[in-house]
Parts: structure tokens; C-alpha cells; sequence
């Protein structure tokens, strides 16, 4: 079975890039270029989210009660007015969006503020993928914990030689980016967000 961030990077491919492309106002190229990275990062810091006490509940409940996958039936219905996406990354990165954004900024050339589009963009499609594998296969809290444990290690990696599919951001090859981009983008400041 292919993990949700290689579902996901296959899906979102092809004319879906460049509808993306047109929502975030950036060239299709440097879009393609930041989506792994923008992927990764959201299925990480999910995953952190999800190994914290009381976490794999919440995000479990959230799934059941906003994201049954529905959006990956239409995406281009969706990307054509994405929404939802700006409450979902408070959520998840809190506080550390800006430096998050700009960690991904840096290894991929695309600039913060698209970065932080595509992200929203991104968002709802990321849940979704999640609650539709959280229906498929009947998962509860823990086992939807252990899951997006094991997509973090697979982003990891997933990587291609020449290919960071996390656009270099995991430096130092744990699975877990955050800490990298913290050390990148201004010291401790997202170090202890998702250990």
C-alpha cells in the first residue's frame, strides 16, 4: 500500500500543479518545487501533533467531524476556492507558521508568502487524505497516531538520490523537520514545538 504523502504527491500533479500554481499567484515550476516539502512538513508536524497526550484524539475527532475525504473527490472543485485551510494551519503550527514558512522558503526558492498559500491550499487536501484512510481502514486514535508515525519515517525516506523530497529541510535525517528548520530559521523557536 503507498503512503498518503506519495498519494497525495501523485494526485496533485500534472494540470492540479498548475491550478495550484494560479491560486498561490506563482509559477507552476517553483510550486512543483515546494510541494513535497509543503506536504512533508504538514504530514510531520501532524504527526507531532499526534504523538503529544491527547493529541491522536483530537486529530481523530477533527477527522470524523470535518475531513471524511470528500475533498479528494473534487479537488478541482476545491482549488478552484479553497477554504478552511488558515484555521487548520493555526491548528497545527500555531505560533510557527512564519518560520515554518519561511524554513521551506529557503530550501525551495519559492518565496514565504506563497509558501504560506500553498500551505493553506494544502491543508484540507492533507486532512482529507487522512480521514479517508482513517474510514478505509477503520483506524481509532492510536492506530491513526501509528500511521502518521510511519508516513513521517516514509517521507523521510522517500527521497530519490539528488531529490530531497523534503527539500533538504530534515538536516539531520531523523524524520523530523521542525527542529531542522528551527536551527535554519532562528534558534530554539520551533525546536520543542513537535518533539
Amino acid at each position: 500500500m503507498s503512503s498518503i504523502f506519495e498519494a497525495l504527491t501523485e494526485q496533485l500533479g500534472g494540470n492540479v500543479v498548475e491550478q495550484i500554481s494560479r491560486q498561490i499567484g506563482a509559477d507552476p515550476s517553483s510550486t512543483k518545487n515546494a510541494m513535497p516539502a509543503a506536504l512533508g512538513t504538514l504530514m510531520a508536524a501532524l504527526a507531532g501533533n499526534a504523538a503529544k497526550s491527547g493529541g491522536a484524539e483530537a486529530l481523530s475527532n477533527a477527522l470524523d467531524r470535518d475531513h471524511d475525504g470528500s475533498v479528494l473527490d473534487n479537488l478541482g472543485g476545491f482549488l478552484s476556492n479553497p477554504q478552511g485551510g488558515g484555521g487548520i494551519l493555526k491548528h497545527v503550527l500555531g505560533g510557527k507558521q512564519s518560520a515554518v514558512e519561511a524554513g521551506i522558503s529557503q530550501k525551495t526558492g519559492l518565496d514565504a508568502g506563497s509558501v504560506g498559500q500553498l500551505l493553506q491550499v494544502l491543508a484540507p487536501v492533507v486532512l482529507g487524505a487522512l480521514g479517508k484512510a482513517k474510514r478505509s481502514g477503520n483506524l481509532d486514535a492510536g492506530s491513526l497516531a501509528g500511521m502518521l508515525a510511519g508516513e513521517r519515517q516514509q517521507v523521510a525516506k522517500k527521497a530519490p538520490q539528488g531529490l530531497d523530497l523534503l527539500g533538504g529541510l530534515d538536516a539531520d535525517g531523523d524524520g523530523q523537520i521542525l527542529d531542522d528548520i528551527a536551527s535554519k530559521v532562528g534558534g530554539s523557536l520551533l525546536k520543542n514545538l513537535f518533539k
